[in-house]
């Protein structure tokens, strides 16, 4: 049995696993999707002080209280960015690293540096909740921007979650006491077609650095799109 820990990326929670959870639990896996400080179900948390620190400390207490070990955590989008942090803070915990459609960040970079368009697009919808800066309206997603959400469905579903996302969060440098240790986690990559396609080539290498590089042509949002195909990768991974 393996477990496995699915981190959100920016605007959404832990709900956006509620169709992939349940294809890895039937599979006699252990399987956690939480969401992270001011996301999601924890939204009423929201605050100035929130920022990538917060939510790389969220993981890394999860993992310790729990007392998970030899963990797959998996990082989509902005959570790419949330994992690495938490491999910073408790690498003896985590057995394999997973970057879903996610950001791949160095030592000092931000999300803002490795993602500068869409972070560029963020911030310029950038409004204040409650003097906190706040990027991913939901209604200035028109119905859910660059998620890659097709199915009217999944969209009406998925409008009914988002939430805004703290701006901190992207601004934020990654801090790695030791980068080496972060690196020497077997590392895999489940990548879109797209993004592939349009990915700068420092950032094309970085989606292609992984032990095993998966590719799936659909949406940015690839769990909720398509939860079986990601499944049968993380299954693959679970076996490696």
């Amino acid at each position: 049995m393996a477990t496995f820990v699915l981190i959100h990326g920016g605007g959404h929670g832990g709900w956006c696993y509620n169709k992939l959870s349940p294809l890895l639990r039937e599979a006699g896996h252990l399987v956690y999707s939480p969401s992270l400080t001011g996301c999601g179900d924890r939204k009423h948390l929201v605050s100035a002080d929130v920022g990538l620190g917060t939510h790389a400390t969220d993981v890394a207490n999860l993992l310790e209280y729990d007392d998970l070990t030899d963990v797959i955590l998996l990082g989509h989008s902005y959570g790419g960015m949330v994992i690495t942090g938490a491999a910073g803070l408790v690498p003896e915990r985590i057995g394999k690293l997973v970057y879903l459609d996610a950001a791949h960040p160095k030592n000092g970079e931000a999300l803002a540096d490795v993602a500068k368009p869409m972070m560029q697009m963020a911030h310029s919808m950038m409004r204040e909740q409650d003097g906190v800066e706040m990027v991913l309206w939901p209604d200035a997603l028109g119905p859910v921007g660059y998620f890659g959400v097709t199915d009217e469905a999944d969209i009406a579903w998925m409008k009914t979650k988002l939430t805004p996302h703290p701006w901190k969060c992207f601004a934020e440098k990654l801090q790695l006491k030791d980068e080496a240790a972060v690196r020497a986690i077997r590392r895999f990559n489940i990548n879109c077609t797209q993004a592939l396609a349009h990915s700068e080539p420092d950032s094309r290498a970085r989606q292609l650095d992984g032990e095993r590089n998966f590719e799936i042509d659909t949406g940015h949002d690839l769990m909720i799109t398509e939860p079986r195909a990601v499944a049968d990768m993380l299954l693959e991974i679970a076996r490696a």
